[in-house]
């Protein structure tokens, strides 16, 4: 049995240009906190698990759902599913954690929820992106890592 999409036709957003590295972000004397642009950049790209667009494409992530606090070593991201009742929206919230504890330095803290009123499981999705036991199973499951894999290869 062939599983169909929950959203079989999706609004398409034009994707947000490409950030202009400044000299000052080459020059290694400067010290360059991280910020929501940034954060946005590493996520931007993400696969939709059942479209062949990007989260960025779809508005699933916006950079205006990202917050950053360098002093506090924290990242938030909230996300929209583009349906309230998607079932990818673990998947999709697992492979932009799993995505940013590969990028970022380990000193983040990174919290990854569906925004709120978008989903309606929203309570359940959050409590097993935010539960590090469930998240280090769903890592260890060979077959979801390769389809988390396939999502976060740019």
């Amino acid at each position: 049995m062939t599983k169909v999409a929950d959203n079989v036709n999706p609004h398409i957003y034009e994707k947000e240009s490409e950030r202009e590295i400044t000299l000052e972000e080459h020059d290694e004397n400067v010290v360059d906190e991280f910020d929501e642009r940034e954060i946005f950049d590493l996520i931007r790209n993400i696969n939709d698990p059942e479209h062949p667009l990007t989260l960025e494409e779809l508005r699933v992530v916006e950079e205006k759902n990202i917050s950053v606090d360098n002093k506090e070593n924290v990242v938030h991201v909230n996300f929209t599913p583009t349906i309230p009742h998607c079932s990818m929206a673990t998947l999709i919230g697992l492979s932009i954690r799993v995505q940013l504890l590969r990028a970022l330095p380990s000193r983040f803290k990174v919290t990854v929820e569906v925004s709120e009123g978008t989903h309606v499981s929203e309570h359940a999705v959050n409590k097993q992106l935010a539960d590090k036991e469930r998240v280090a199973a769903a890592l260890e499951n060979n077959n979801l890592v390769q389809i988390i894999n396939q999502c976060v290869a740019m």
